[in-house]
């Protein structure tokens, strides 16, 4: 497995790590059941393949995910074999039926107790602020002073913070460093690489990207007639990436590179994670994964060396397809 240091401090990571979004089962933005034994398995065999980072979130199934994720790492020991992110910030609201993003430090220092304990840890690898704080009107420099207390008392390795815009993140960086950012990054949302990624690059910090796949759209097995029967407690069936037009365009952009798959011999999944990991100053991607042949379908994209005349064809079919 190939590897890279998270920024100036951080840890060396595989480029690719697992995604544990969907593993946390049914609730608002969930991806609908998922069978916990399934999953436990998919995490162990991306671990038993050479993958060293887990990627969840309190949010997820509203903390199931993080209790999925200490089972499956009960016998490997975290922050040594394997490293695991999570992220804090993201309270749901049912009677509103949206989650809200609350970074008080009274907040992150209760998500963080909760964290640990189903994460069944000592300490936090990685923790990161889920989304700008929507709720309260907290300053950041608060909610991010919090963080670095919570590294001085060591319940905290590294920092970090997601979906962060570059005001934000100077605004981080002028209290501590930020040891790494996590925006979306895809061949159909790419407006991290012009400049979240760019000030990352220039500051050491460290790059993970979220949605290398589209969310599964850019594996090239979600045809118009399955998205279209996506169940209601599938958050896709209510996006309007997953509607017309962005999904003709979506769809559009799948056909024109589907060759270039063919050509190279790697799956849809394979290339569309390599071409983010083609972006300058990307660490590493997150691939989700709910059963072990999902891992399988992406776990060679590191290896994936696309040439400047694949990236220049590819530049050309998302020019082509509009998205």
């Amino acid at each position: 497995m190939i590897k890279r240091k998270l920024g100036a401090e951080g840890p060396e990571l595989t480029r690719i790590g697992v995604g544990t979004w969907a593993v946390g089962g049914p609730y608002r933005f969930g991806w609908g059941p998922q069978g916990d034994d399934e999953s436990v398995e998919a995490i162990l065999h991306a671990i038993d393949s050479g993958i060293n980072w887990i990627d969840t979130a309190a949010v997820y199934g509203l903390g199931h995910s993080e209790e999925v994720v200490g089972e499956a790492l009960a016998s490997v020991k975290q922050g040594g074999d394997v490293f695991v992110a999570t992220k804090c910030g993201g309270f749901y609201r049912p009677e509103l039926r949206k989650v809200e993003y609350d970074l008080r430090p009274e907040s992150i220092r209760a998500e963080c107790e909760g964290s640990l304990k189903r994460l069944r840890a000592e300490r936090i690898d990685l923790y990161q602020f889920h989304r700008p704080d929507d709720s309260t009107g907290t300053p950041v420099e608060e909610s991010w002073g919090t963080m670095t207390e919570l590294i001085d008392e060591g319940k905290v390795r590294w920092a970090g913070v997601s979906n962060f815009d570059v005001g934000l993140l100077e605004r981080c960086e002028a209290i501590r460093h930020v040891d790494s950012c996590q925006p979306p990054l895809n061949m159909i949302k790419r407006s991290a690489a012009d400049d979240v990624i760019p000030w990352c690059r220039e500051h050491e910090t460290g790059v993970i990207v979220y949605s290398p796949m589209a969310s599964g759209l850019l594996t090239g097995k979600l045809e118009r007639a399955r998205v279209e029967t996506l169940p209601e407690d599938d958050w896709r069936s209510r996006s309007p990436q997953f509607r017309d037009p962005e999904l003709s365009k979506g769809l559009a952009l799948v056909e024109g590179v589907r060759p270039i798959a063919r050509r190279l011999g790697v799956s849809m999944a394979e290339l569309a994670i390599a071409w983010t990991l083609a972006v300058p100053g990307v660490t590493a991607a997150i691939a989700g994964a709910r059963r072990p042949a999902q891992v399988d379908s992406w776990l060679s994209a590191p290896g994936v060396a696309l040439t400047e005349a694949d990236l220049a064809e590819i530049d050309g079919a998302i020019a082509q397809a509009g998205v």
